[in-house]
């Protein structure tokens, strides 16, 4: 996995071994804090959506944004 930079006020924490499962987390926790938000994640991994199409008993396309053309127009990139 490709690692971003973050903004200043965020951390990447891992929730596997050698920089699995990496999820971001505010840099101004305490240590306390870190331990136990870092463990509840571990335990709930199961419950946590890495994907749109993960989130059990949500329809993706309930949650897909879709802009309908007229056809006599094709889609463009715009930058």
């Amino acid at each position: 996995v490709e690692l971003k930079e973050l903004l200043p006020h965020l951390e990447y924490a891992f929730l596997g071994d050698n920089g699995k499962w990496p999820v971001i987390i505010a840099k101004d926790l305490s240590s306390n804090e870190k331990t136990d938000l870092i463990n509840v994640l571990k335990n709930q991994k199961k419950a946590i959506a890495w994907k749109l199409t993960n989130i059990k008993g949500i329809d993706p396309e309930f949650c897909s944004h879709k802009i309908l053309l007229e056809e006599e127009h094709s889609p463009k990139v715009q930058s």
